[in-house]
C-alpha cells in the first residue's frame, strides 16, 4: 500500500488540489491538520482524505510524527510526504516513490535545487547553508536536504524516530538515516512558489534547522561541535546568512557581499 502523507496548516486555498492530485497515484491520502484556523481539515475530509487533527499548531516535526504513525497503523509499505501548500506537484509522486518501490533506496528525496526551477534567490542561499551543515561528515552530499517531498520505505519509517517538533525534522531524519545505514537517493522535481505556497518564514526555518543540527552535534559528535575554527566559521556564516535573508525578505534587496561572507565562511 502506498500512502500519501500531507502536513497542513491553514492551507484551505491549496489543499483540495493537493489531495485530489495525490489520490491519482496512491492508495490512501492522510492529512495532518496542524491546528489550522481555517477550513483545511473539512475540505480534505470532504474529498476522501483521512484527516488527523492536532488541537494546536505543534510544528512540522510533530506533524510528521503523527503522519508516520498513522500510516504505519494503516499498513503502509511506502509513504510519500508532500506539503499541503501546493509547491509540490502530486503528478511527480511516482518519480519520487520509484527508487523506494524498486528497492534501491529507503528514502527518496524530491530535489528542487537542480538549476531547472525558478527559485527565489534567498531560498537558494538559505538552502545551500542548510545543505552544507546537514551534509557535514556525509560521504554522499545531498543537493536538497530540506525538501519535504519524499518517499520512505516502511523500514525507514520504523527505524527513524522524529525527535524534532519544528522545521529541523527534515535534517534530523537524514542524520538518523545515516546512523541507521539507510539508503538515500534524490530525484529531480519541479517546485512552485506563489502567493499561496510555502507559508514557512525563512528565518524561523533557518533557526529551527540550525538548532536541530547543533543539538545533534552536541549529542553525537561533540568533538566536531567544539572544534573552535570550524565553530567560528560556522557562526560567521550563519550570522551573515541570516542577516542577508532577513534584509531580502523585508526589503527585496540582495547584498552580494553578505552572500559571499555567508557561503565563504
Amino acid at each position: 500500500m502506498i500512502v500519501a502523507c500531507i502536513p497542513a496548516y491553514n492551507e484551505e486555498n491549496t489543499i483540495a488540489r493537493v489531495v485530489l492530485g495525490a489520490q491519482k497515484h496512491v492508495d490512501k491520502v492522510i492529512v495532518c491538520d496542524d491546528g489550522s484556523r481555517d477550513m483545511t481539515a473539512q475540505i480534505a475530509e470532504s474529498l476522501g482524505a483521512v484527516v488527523v487533527r492536532h488541537p494546536n499548531n505543534m510544528g512540522k516535526g510533530a506533524t510528521l510524527r503523527t503522519l508516520f504513525q498513522t500510516s504505519l497503523d494503516a499498513g503502509a509499505k511506502v509513504v510519500v510526504t508532500l506539503d499541503g501548500d501546493g509547491q509540490h506537484d502530486p503528478a511527480e509522486i511516482p518519480a519520487v516513490a520509484r527508487p523506494v518501490m524498486e528497492g534501491t533506496a529507503d528514502i527518496s528525496i524530491g530535489a528542487r535545487f537542480h538549476g531547472k526551477n525558478e527559485i527565489p534567490r534567498h531560498r537558494i542561499i538559505g538552502n545551500k547553508m542548510l545543505n552544507y551543515l546537514t551534509n557535514i561528515g556525509n560521504s554522499k552530499k545531498l543537493m536538497d536536504t530540506q525538501s519535504g517531498f519524499r518517499a520512505y520505505s516502511r523500514k525507514a519509517i520504523e527505524d527513524i524516530e522524529v525527535k524534532e517538533n519544528g522545521m529541523g525534522a527534515d535534517s534530523q531524519i537524514l542524520l538518523d538515516a545515516r546512523k541507521s545505514n539507510l539508503r538515500v537517493s534524490e530525484s529531480m522535481v519541479s517546485v512552485t512558489y506563489g502567493k499561496d505556497t510555502s507559508t514557512h518564514h525563512p528565518i524561523r526555518h533557518l533557526g529551527d534547522v540550525v538548532l536541530s543540527l547543533v543539538k545533534y552535534a552536541a549529542e553525537e559528535r561533540p568533538l566536531l561541535l567544539l572544534g573552535l575554527p570550524g565553530l567560528a566559521a560556522l557562526t560567521i556564516g550563519l550570522v551573515y546568512g541570516a542577516l542577508l535573508m532577513s534584509i531580502y525578505v523585508n526589503t527585496r534587496e540582495f547584498i552580494f557581499a553578505y552572500a559571499l561572507l555567508a557561503v565563504g565562511a
